[in-house]
């Protein structure tokens, strides 16, 4: 995998999975978990570690996120994502120098301490650094977030039919299913619809179980 180097402004495909191939999200907490870090680690500034901001009283929690939400600067715009039971994938779009960089670190480091201290256990949790490739086009763009969001189906997680229901995606987000913290706008300005983008999504499931002739768009 060539090092690439991450500029300001661009959108990236960045992806990691468990430190030999082990199991990293292994119930529903441990997704909500996931996706609840995720959201908390877009913004930068004077934000305390998210154990410490989980420990104080609900008000507090819940003020301290609304004028985050306001006010807050991001480090990064999550365009997309999927937790599966030993990786996940992101579609990032960094907004500040160093942006992704930081907002990885924070959200790796902050889960792996919550993992390690359910399951007690010690040392890594993930396959070395994140894998980051340049999202270089619309084209580009809009395949990959397919992949990422048929991704529990082309690995046999859920059944084609069931994809719609898979919670630990943004799919549900685009579908408008869910309010989340993904902006949908880059990726939903090339479809006319929210049906245009579900059959441009559902249509060509078995398409992603044929990645080869796309892998050079996913894994450079």
């Amino acid at each position: 995998m060539r090092k690439t180097i991450i500029a300001t402004g661009e959108i990236y495909h960045l992806f990691n999975r468990g430190i030999e191939k082990r199991t990293i999200f292994s119930d529903k907490r441990d997704y909500n978990r996931a996706m609840q870090t995720l959201d908390f680690y877009r913004f930068f500034g004077a934000i305390p570690p998210f154990s410490e901001f989980l420990r104080m009283e609900k008000e507090k929690r819940d003020y301290f996120i609304s004028q985050l939400k306001i006010s807050g600067e991001k480090l990064v715009e999550i365009l997309c994502f999927c937790l599966m039971p030993n990786h996940f994938h992101l579609l990032i779009k960094q907004l500040q120098d160093d942006g992704i960089k930081i907002f990885m670190s924070n959200f790796c480091n902050s889960y792996t301490k919550y993992f390690n201290l359910k399951k007690e256990r010690v040392g890594p949790l993930l396959q070395g650094g994140y894998k980051s490739v340049l999202i270089e086009d619309n084209n580009q763009l809009i395949h990959v977030s397919r992949y990422i969001h048929i991704n529990p189906a082309v690995s046999f997680i859920v059944k084609n039919e069931n994809l719609i229901n898979y919670p630990y995606s943004s799919l549900p987000e685009y579908l408008g299913n869910r309010v989340g913290f993904c902006n949908t706008s880059e990726i939903m300005s090339s479809f006319s619809s929210i049906q245009d983008f579900k059959s441009f999504t559902f249509d060509q499931i078995d398409y992603g179980k044929r990645l080869d002739s796309v892998k050079h768009l996913l894994m450079e």
